[in-house]
């Protein structure tokens, strides 16, 4: 079998780099196994340009958003189904200190096109926001579980997903390709989240993963907007509410755990003054996240025909719709992507 790329892992990343590809005539087989794809299929998908304890503007977020809500809407007019909820995100005010400044933020060329209005008084009443808040426009949040289970059966039915585990020792690349099995390929892209870590070519870069915990809870209290402070509350299609997330770097056990859940519901608590609530699905993933908290794109310095995409850790969402064609420009026209993400900036870890 002939292809132009081969890439391991259809998770976001791997769905993502390989619809560009597709696009640009390219042809593609992925080696998936979904069981093991847990970061993208449990990450609640959410994309936000104003985010962290701070509220400030996502790193790259000029060049990110714009690329975000065409590129999935791409695939659904691709795959028939929608995936990508446009909904504007409340954020609320800790403090007059907090308001006073966003009041002055307003003003900022780098903000007015995210936000859409900025609150004195609380918004609802169930809601802990005394100081009002700021809703924020280009966001919402993609259901990445259902795109990436439509995106197997598209690929399947183009004969290009091998639904088995990738075994690395039966890789042989040299000067003009690799072969893996009966593929010949141009070169071999890993996309594979943390399973990179277990690559000869890749185990060295400087991966930093973290566990990542969420929750699916009833609860009656469903506004149209994401509410995103401390901890995110999105309602979704089928009546729930999803709640998260965590952040852990000493626990790699895929298990759930009673702590996570505990500062979850604490953390509700404190944003959402309903106390009702039950619990539905607890669901835990470890995200590909990185030392510099940038991803890794480019070609390994020693072997002309091995890449890497990766490194998303819990922004993927936003990432992989502009990171993607830059990485496809890589491989089709040799085009390096900038230093910040570029794999050269790890080269003496490799």
């Amino acid at each position: 079998m002939e292809v132009d790329f081969l890439l391991i892992g259809q998770g976001l990343a791997g769905t993502g780099l390989s619809f560009r590809l597709l696009e640009e005539g390219k042809s593609v087989m992925l080696l998936d196994l979904p069981d093991e794809n847990r970061s993208s299929r449990v990450a609640a998908g959410i994309y936000n340009p104003i985010t962290g304890r701070n509220l400030v503007k996502t790193w790259n977020a000029d060049l990110l958003f714009p690329e975000i809500e065409p590129f999935f809407n791409k695939l659904e007019s691709v795959l028939g189904e929608k995936y990508i909820h446009k909904r504007p995100v409340y954020i609320p005010f800790l403090n007059i200190e907090e308001q006073n400044e966003w009041m002055g933020k307003s003003g900022e060329d780098g903000f007015q096109d995210y936000l859409e209005w900025i609150g004195t008084n609380s918004l609802y009443d169930e809601v802990n926001d005394p100081f009002g808040g700021i809703m924020l426009k280009m966001t919402g949040y993609v259901n990445i579980a259902a795109l990436l289970d439509s995106y197997s059966d598209f690929l399947k039915s183009q004969n290009s997903l091998l639904e088995e585990k990738y075994d690395e020792k039966q890789l042989i690349v040299n000067r003009v390709g690799i072969s893996y099995k009966n593929i010949n390929a141009k070169g071999v892209i890993y996309c594979n989240g943390i399973g990179s870590m277990q690559s000869r070519f890749f185990e060295n870069l400087p991966f930093a993963p973290v566990k990542g915990e969420i929750l699916d809870i009833e609860q009656d209290f469903k506004p149209d907007e994401i509410i995103n402070r401390g901890v995110f509350r999105i309602f979704l299609p089928n009546g729930l509410i999803r709640l998260g997330s965590t952040y852990t770097w000493n626990d790699m056990d895929l298990n759930s755990t009673e702590a996570a859940k505990k500062e979850l519901l604490d953390k509700l608590d404190k944003l959402v003054l309903l106390k009702d609530k039950k619990v539905i699905y607890h669901k835990t993933g470890i995200r590909p996240a990185t030392k510099d908290r940038k991803p890794f794109l480019g070609k390994h310095p020693d072997y002309e025909n091995v890449y890497i995409f990766n490194g998303f850790g819990a922004k993927g969402v936003s990432l992989i719709p502009y990171y993607s064609k830059i990485m496809a420009e890589l491989l089709i026209n040799g085009k390096s992507p900038e230093k910040e993400v570029d794999l050269s900036r790890f080269f003496n870890y490799i």
